[in-house]
């Protein structure tokens, strides 16, 4: 169970501390990009995702690391000016230790951020880096993530009942 219990818990992308992540040594952001940077039926980067990108670059290499395909990604990697990692097949470690090869990183240096305990969190710990859960941001989702979402309550449930994590107590 230790491996989807996040090291990073806030409600959104805009409520970590993202000065405490460099302290640390983190060089590297991978995002989810549904319901993490934007709900799953927004097509294009908002405002508001531009404006904390630009702020970041500054200090971290960003990637948007995805499940979905070429097509989703390539209007926020051209509007955000980052690099994607499509087709990710989170929780799988080998777009993690692709990125890793790629940009000659290592795990310590990396802190992924996402919505999904079975695809986010557990695919980051799997490999090492710093795992950070957000409340995703809308209620719509695909057929698949309502799958996990189901599987994921149970792990919310017993992560609960032994004092790990509970829905909605943030902690850095």
């Amino acid at each position: 169970m230790d491996l989807f219990i996040p090291d990073i818990y806030q409600k959104s992308i805009y409520d970590i501390n993202y000065n405490k992540l460099k302290k640390q040594g983190i060089k590297c952001l991978l995002f989810d990009l549904d319901n993490t940077l934007i709900p799953v039926n927004v097509y294009i980067p908002t405002k508001k995702v531009k404006e904390l990108f630009s702020r970041l670059e500054k200090d971290f290499k960003i990637i948007i690391i995805s499940n979905s395909g070429k097509k989703r990604l390539i209007p926020f990697k051209e509007g955000l000016n980052v690099d994607v990692a499509y087709s990710s097949h989170k929780p799988f470690k080998k777009k993690y230790l692709k990125i890793m090869a790629i940009y000659k990183l290592k795990y310590h240096e990396i802190a992924a951020i996402g919505d999904q305990l079975l695809t986010d969190i557990y695919g980051a710990n799997r490999v090492g880096v710093t795992s950070i859960l957000i409340n995703p941001l809308g209620d719509y989702e695909k057929w698949c993530t309502k799958i996990n979402r189901f599987f994921e309550s149970f792990v919310y449930r017993k992560l609960r009942k032994k004092g790990l994590l509970e829905k909605g107590v943030y902690y850095e």
